[in-house]
């Protein structure tokens, strides 16, 4: 199964954010650490289906040894709470995936 890192943070009085460091612009939020999850899920889905669908190619993704010893990630690992794999969508026939 091919997957997304996922990087949760949260500040003060702020709800958890993710971000995906392979996937340009997807990001989410929730209020609970528990509901991170699907909002992750689903945040995947509609990035990759907002690339098919502007006929952009999918980046490759990295294992989680790569992008720690990315130095273009240091300050956003600095608040990393919890790393998550979150399940790549299906993608399309006709979409290239990484």
């Amino acid at each position: 199964m091919k997957t997304y890192i996922g990087l949760v943070s949260k500040e003060a009085e702020s709800a958890y954010g993710i971000v995906f460091p392979d996937a340009p612009g997807c990001f989410s939020a929730a209020d609970d650490l528990d509901s991170i999850f699907s909002m992750a899920s689903e945040a995947l889905t509609g990035w990759t289906a907002t690339m098919i669908e502007g006929g952009v190619s999918i980046p490759p993704r990295r294992d989680l040894a790569a992008l720690r010893s990315d130095p273009d990630l240091a300050e956003l690992w600095q608040d990393t709470i919890l790393v998550i794999a979150v399940a790549a969508p299906e993608m399309q026939k006709d979409a290239r995936a990484a």
